[in-house]
């Protein structure tokens, strides 16, 4: 629930707010607050917990997309790469996650995955553009500049999380302004 500074309920009310802005209706948000699943960024989730939760979402919602971070994090942040990590195992054939596998073929869902860059890359903005055109990936998204104002005003929601070093990743970092992705 976003309660590593004691704000979940603030977080959670950020979120809806952010996912109004993007046109993400509160009924389609779903924040799991389970003992189990902290949010620290130092500590590792349960794989086989978080897979199932993600398993349960997927087929309750007729997701056929799921989006998530790399083995990196993007900011090496323990819990998204814990949401990898359990994507991860469900699409392969470790016995704990199998039926997981299983189900998200069945379903036809398709897993993306974020590419965490280097330092450099991360924050030089529109200028990571040819890199990330030459560089293998499946899926490139460029943000329009409407679409960029529009992910900003979604980040100014989380206004419990907007410390300094975040108003300059919304200044300079390339993930304001193009994406690249590739299929799990």
């Amino acid at each position: 629930s976003g309660n590593y500074y004691n704000q979940g309920e603030i977080r959670k009310k950020e979120l809806e707010q952010s996912c109004f802005l993007l046109g993400i209706p509160a009924s389609n948000v779903t924040v799991i607050d389970h003992r189990d699943l902290p949010d620290d960024p130092a500590v590792e989730w349960d794989t086989q917990l978080l897979a199932a939760f993600v398993l349960k979402h997927v087929e309750g919602n007729n997701i056929n997309l799921v989006v998530t971070f790399d083995v990196g994090g993007v900011s090496g942040h323990a819990n998204h790469i814990s949401l990898y990590t359990a994507l991860r195992y469900s699409t392969l054939h470790e016995h704990c996650c199998f039926e997981i596998f299983i189900v998200f073929l069945c379903l036809g869902c398709h897993v993306l995955v974020l590419e965490s860059v280097n330092l450099f890359r991360k924050y030089i903005s529109i200028l990571d553009v040819p890199f990330s055109c030459l560089l293998p990936r499946d899926v490139l998204f460029i943000l329009t500049e409407e679409e960029t104002e529009q992910a900003k005003r979604a980040m100014q929601c989380h206004r419990s999380q907007l410390l300094w070093f975040r108003h300059i990743y919304m200044l300079f970092s390339r993930y304001m302004v193009i994406n690249s992705l590739r299929l799990l």
